[in-house]
C-alpha cells in the first residue's frame, strides 16, 4: 500500500532535495562553532538584525511572484512562450517593488539606521540582496517543478561553499567581525543572483513583454500574501528587535545562535516539502477519495513522529548547543527546546499549506499568519518581561502552534480533505 501511495519518484526526489539541503545547510553550520568563537554575542546580534531586515524586505520585494511562477508550470492552458512571458512579468514586478523599497530606505535612512543600529550602506545594499535572492529562488523553483533535483542541489551547495569560504576569509583571516560576515552575505547573494539570471536566460525560461493580465494575476496572488509574509516575519524574525530593545544586543546574539541550531529541523522540513509539493499536486488533481484518505492517514503518522521528536529535544538539544557554540552561549540551553518545538509546528504547517497554495486562494492564509504573528509579538512582550529571553522562545512555540492550527482550518476550507474521517485508520 505504501509503495503504491508513495512512489519511488517521491522518495528519490525527496532524497536528492534532502541531501542538497543538508549539504547546503551543513556547510555554514560547520563554521558556526568557529564563528561563535571569533564573534562576540553583540556582533552576532548585529548580524541577526541585518538578516532580520532582509526577511522584512522579502515580504514586499517581488511579492512572492516566484511561488506563483512555480504553480503556473502546472497550468496546461499555457504554452511555453506564455510561461516565459509570465516569468518575465514576475521580474517586472520585482523591479517595481525593489525601486519602491529603495526609495523608502533613501528617504527614511536616518530613522531606519537609528532604529536598527545598522550603518547606512548596509540598508541600501539590503534591497539588492533581497532582489538577488528572489532571482536565485526563481531559478531554484523552476528546477524544482521540473524535478531537476541535481541541478537544484549543485546550485544550492555551490552558494553555501562560497559563503563558507568568504566567511573564513573575512571573519577569521581578516578579522572583520560583524561587518565581514554581513559583506559575505551580500557578495554571495549578488554572485548567485547573477548566475541564476544567466541560467534562466540560457534555458530560455524568461521573455520580457508587458502583459497586463500577467501583472494583474501576480498582484492578485502576491498582494494578499504580503500580510502572510509579514505575519511570518513577526513570527520568525521580529523577536530580535524586541529582545534588542528590552534586553540588549548581547541577548540577541545568544538567542540567534539557539535559533540557528533549532533551524536545522527546518532544513529537513523544507527538503521534504520541495519534493513533496510537486508530487502532491499531481495526486490531488486526481480527486480520488481513497487516495485522499491515504494522504491524510500518512500525514497524521508524520505529525505523530514529529511530536515525539519535539519531546526528546528538551533533553538532548541543550547539550548539543553547548557542544557546538561553546560555553559563552550556554544560557541558550535553557530555552532551545522551546525553539525546537516551534520548528516542529512549522514542519506540520508546511504539510497543510500546500493545499491552500494549490487552490490559489491565499487571502485567508494571510489573515491566519498575520494573526498568529501579532499574537507572537504581544505574547513575547509579556513573557520577556517575566522570563527574559526564554519568554521569547515560549512565545514563538505557542504562536507557531496557533499558526499551524489556523492554516489547517483554512486548508480545509479551500481544499477539503477527510481529516476527520477516522475510518481511514480502521
Amino acid at each position: 500500500m505504501i509503495r503504491k501511495l508513495f512512489s519511488s519518484s517521491l522518495f528519490t526526489g525527496a532524497s536528492l532535495y534532502l541531501i542538497s539541503n543538508i549539504l547546503s545547510a551543513a556547510i555554514p553550520f560547520a563554521i558556526l562553532p568557529v564563528l561563535t568563537r571569533y564573534l562576540t554575542p553583540v556582533e552576532y546580534g548585529q548580524i541577526a538584525i541585518f538578516q532580520t531586515l532582509l526577511t522584512g524586505l522579502g515580504a514586499f520585494i517581488g511579492i512572492s511572484a516566484n511561488g506563483l511562477a512555480g504553480v503556473k508550470y502546472y497550468d496546461n492552458n499555457l504554452t511555453q512562450q506564455e510561461q516565459r512571458f509570465f516569468i518575465g512579468s514576475c521580474f517586472i514586478m520585482l523591479a517595481a517593488t525593489s525601486a519602491i523599497s529603495l526609495l523608502t530606505i533613501l528617504i527614511f535612512r536616518k530613522q531606519f539606521s537609528d532604529l536598527l543600529k545598522i550603518e547606512y550602506q548596509w540598508l541600501v545594499l539590503s534591497v539588492f540582496v533581497v532582489a538577488a535572492g528572489f532571482i536565485a529562488n526563481m531559478r531554484l523553483s523552476q528546477w524544482q517543478v521540473r524535478n531537476q533535483a541535481v541541478k537544484y542541489g549543485i546550485f544550492l551547495i555551490s552558494q553555501s561553499i562560497l559563503n563558507f569560504a568568504l566567511s573564513l576569509l573575512f571573519v577569521i583571516y581578516f578579522l572583520q567581525g560583524a561587518d565581514g560576515r554581513i559583506l559575505v552575505i551580500c557578495l554571495s547573494a549578488f554572485i548567485f543572483g547573477i548566475i541564476a539570471a544567466a541560467l534562466l536566460v540560457k534555458d530560455q525560461l524568461v521573455s520580457f513583454s508587458w502583459q497586463v493580465n500577467h501583472i494583474r494575476e501576480i498582484a492578485n496572488f502576491g498582494i494578499p500574501l504580503i500580510p502572510h509574509v509579514m505575519g511570518n516575519f513577526l513570527l520568525l524574525s521580529f523577536d530580535r528587535f524586541i529582545i534588542n530593545e528590552k534586553l540588549g544586543m548581547e541577548d540577541v546574539g545568544i538567542y540567534m545562535v539557539a535559533v540557528q541550531i533549532a533551524s536545522i529541523l527546518a532544513m529537513f522540513f523544507d527538503s521534504f516539502h520541495n519534493a513533496y509539493v510537486p508530487w502532491l499536486y499531481e495526486k490531488i488533481r486526481l480527486n480520488s477519495i481513497s487516495l485522499n484518505q491515504k494522504l491524510v492517514k500518512w500525514t497524521y503518522l508524520y505529525f505523530f513522529g514529529l511530536l515525539v521528536l519535539a519531546g526528546m529535544s528538551f533533553y538532548v538539544a541543550p547539550s548539543v548547543l553547548v557542544f557546538i557554540a561553546g560555553d559563552k552561549y550556554q544560557s541558550a540551553s535553557d530555552f532551545i527546546g522551546w525553539l525546537v518545538l516551534g520548528q516542529i509546528f512549522g514542519g506540520m504547517y508546511l504539510m497543510v499549506t500546500a493545499y491552500i497554495f494549490f487552490s490559489k486562494r491565499t487571502g485567508l492564509l494571510s489573515v491566519s499568519t498575520l494573526t498568529s504573528g501579532l499574537i507572537n509579538v504581544s505574547l513575547m512582550i509579556v513573557l520577556i518581561n517575566i522570563m527574559d529571553v526564554k519568554g521569547a522562545a515560549i512565545a514563538f512555540s505557542v504562536s507557531m502552534a496557533i499558526k499551524f492550527l489556523l492554516a489547517w482550518y483554512v486548508a480545509q476550507l479551500r481544499h477539503p480533505m477527510p481529516w476527520f474521517n477516522f475510518r481511514i485508520f480502521s
